[in-house]
């Protein structure tokens, strides 16, 4: 998902293997991921995409200088979403730690690796010994 901030922007999900790139988009203060193609287009992301960033992750800090994580792999995620009007949109590390993606410093490129399921899958029943029920289709 793009961030609340970003309705006025354009923008279309993210694909796998395509490389993003961190940008501030125009006409907002608000950062956030674009296409190294064409970055004017916000690249959304759902809950669960997997990134590899080309370098260990920058980003801004509430003091004059940017922090880093010393990890080159994410997965993105929302933080406090029950809280409206604020960012949620974030990327979480091997380590725990989350950033915001608003923070993240400009110009970081990162490839999706993986996108999470959106469709469940037919989950199969099980009976009471224990095993699942296979269906079986007539042959002939």
């Amino acid at each position: 998902m793009c961030d609340y901030s970003l309705h006025a922007v354009a923008s279309r999900p993210a694909e796998i293997g395509e490389t993003i790139v961190t940008t501030t988009f125009r006409g907002s203060s608000t950062r956030g991921f674009a296409s190294a193609a064409d970055p004017t287009v916000a690249v959304c992301l759902l809950p669960g995409t997997e990134l590899a960033f080309a370098d260990n992750v920058r980003y801004d800090s509430r003091w004059i200088w940017t922090r880093r994580v010393n990890s080159r792999v994410g997965k993105f995620g929302k933080i406090e979403p029950h809280i409206p009007d604020r960012h949620h949109d974030a990327i979480e590390f091997p380590d725990g730690k989350s950033v915001l993606v608003t923070q993240l410093v400009e110009g970081q490129h990162a490839t999706v690796l993986q996108l999470p399921v959106t469709q469940p899958r037919d989950k199969p029943q099980i009976v009471a010994d224990g095993r699942p029920t296979v269906t079986r289709l007539p042959i002939g």
